[in-house]
């Protein structure tokens, strides 16, 4: 069991609360990292393996993620320890959000993550009481639904463009590959298809599919939407490879979509891309980023390749209590403009001070969250 004394540094956290319920089984955590540039904010994961340890990682991300787009929100994230296929899953949620009334939304308000959907924004929402205890929620609810928008994928892609083009590495008529066709995989995958780029391997939980030619992104779509996480060893075109193999296909951008720690040292060695655009939370290790960056593979970190998310979160933060929802167009549009001008600004940096780009955009966001500590007095000049 993860010490959470061991996980407390300069910057945070300010607070982790473990949270449990005997009658339904419920155990979960949120985590509060920083809160000097705002209130905590960030997205509520559902899953039987989650750790007090990975949720806090995750909030450091958030704390790194709203200071790179220079939005005011503080780096928070929760985690319940439960299958999100449950027929039990509302009342573990309905019992998550009974035991944190005290933080929600006060200090934490809850968006959405791996294992929870709209629906689950909405019950949060009910169970508290209060409109602003959840982000997330169906349009007929008033919500920004961000998640079915694919804001985030949208977002990877755009950054992912940029950073080509700053590379001289054209998007259009590059090979793509994807680890993860969830939520952020496929939105991904749809608007590199309309910049020009060739999707040539994705893959989910049950497998991967290769096809060196490229994949017909609207067969894959309406495969997913016919079988589900399964369409990958149904689909009739492209190889069925093994899960893992669409790391280290012959391709010029991988972008993994899926978990944390999935590209590590080992497996850095044997990546083919000329680019890696972190579309999932934390799937480099900081050994692979090392490995990657010595072979001269340009690596765009997390926090800001898929900070589609979080200025979609954003604008559904302002419509939480007055129900005026902003248009599509300009949700996609502030996305586009911030995440293009982030990418290109971090692997500037990154070559102006000889780091790789991971350290190069915490840099800046470090220093971002530093100023307005001192600006709170938090900590000394």
């Amino acid at each position: 069991m993860t010490d959470a004394l061991s996980l407390v540094d300069d910057w945070g956290p300010e607070k982790i609360v473990v949270v449990s319920h005997r009658r339904t089984g419920m155990k979960g955590v949120l985590v509060i990292d920083n809160t000097a540039r705002g209130m905590g904010k960030g997205g509520t994961r559902m899953s039987p393996t989650v750790s007090v340890g990975e949720v806090a990682r995750l909030a450091r991300v958030m704390t790194w993620k709203w200071a790179s787009v220079d939005l005011f929100f503080g780096g928070a994230k929760a985690g319940i320890v439960a299958d999100p296929t449950s027929p039990d899953k509302e009342e573990v949620l309905r019992a998550f959000a009974r035991a944190l009334s005290n933080e929600v939304p006060r200090e934490y308000v809850m968006g959405l993550d791996m294992g929870l959907t709209e629906n689950d924004a909405a019950v949060i929402q009910d169970e508290l009481g209060d409109r602003g205890a959840a982000v997330g929620t169906p349009a007929q609810l008033g919500g920004v639904a961000y998640d079915r928008l694919g804001v985030t994928g949208y977002g990877v892609a755009e950054a992912t463009d940029a950073a080509a083009h700053h590379l001289r590495l054209p998007l259009a008529g590059s090979r793509v590959a994807l680890q993860g066709y969830g939520a952020v995989g496929h939105a991904a995958a749809r608007r590199f298809a309309e910049l020009g780029a060739t999707i040539v391997a994705v893959s989910t939980a049950q497998g991967a599919l290769h096809d060196p030619a490229g994949l017909d992104v609207r067969a894959l779509e309406a495969a997913r939407e016919e079988h589900g996480d399964g369409f990958v060893t149904r689909h009739p075109a492209g190889t069925v490879i093994a899960p893992g193999q669409e790391l280290t296909v012959d391709c010029d951008i991988l972008v993994p979509a899926a978990l944390q720690d999935v590209i590590d040292g080992s497996t850095a060695h044997q990546i083919k891309a000329k680019l890696v655009v972190e579309g999932a939370n934390l799937p480099t290790t900081p050994e692979a980023q090392t490995v990657l960056e010595n072979r001269g593979i340009h690596v765009l970190p997390d926090f800001v390749a898929n900070a589609g998310g979080v200025v979609a979160a954003a604008f559904a933060m302002d419509a939480r209590y007055s129900g005026f929802r902003p248009e599509t167009p300009t949700i996609f549009d502030t996305i586009s403009t911030r995440l293009r001008e982030n990418a290109v600004t971090v692997l500037d940096e990154a070559a102006r001070r000889a780091v790789t780009p991971h350290a190069a955009g915490r840099g800046l966001a470090e220093r971002r969250v530093r100023e307005a500590m001192v600006s709170k007095g938090r900590i000394r000049a």
